[in-house]
C-alpha cells in the first residue's frame, strides 16, 4: 500500500487549521496511510499555483483552495 502525501497550503490561521483537521479525520476514518505537511511558505504555496487558501493537495495535486472543505467531502478525494 502506497503512503498517499496531502499538503495543506496556507498560512496558519483558523481556517487552514480546520482544514488540515478535516483532513486528519478523514484519513483516519478510512484507515489510510498518509503523510500530511503544512505548507505555510507563501512560495511554495504560488510554486504550486495556488492563489486563495486555504487548499488542500493529494499526492501533488490541488484538489480544493479558497475554502474549508469538509471531511465527508476529502474522502472521496483520497480513494480516487
Amino acid at each position: 500500500m502506497t503512503t498517499i502525501r496531502v499538503e495543506v497550503l496556507g498560512t496558519g490561521c483558523k481556517k487552514c487549521q480546520q482544514l488540515e483537521a478535516n483532513a486528519k479525520e478523514a484519513i483516519a476514518t478510512l484507515n489510510l496511510d498518509a503523510e500530511i505537511l503544512h505548507i505555510t511558505d507563501p512560495i511554495e504555496i504560488a510554486k504550486r499555483g495556488v492563489m486563495s487558501t486555504p487548499a488542500l493537495t493529494i499526492n501533488g495535486k490541488v484538489v480544493s483552495k479558497g475554502k474549508v472543505i469538509t471531511p465527508a467531502e476529502i474522502q472521496p478525494l483520497l480513494q480516487a
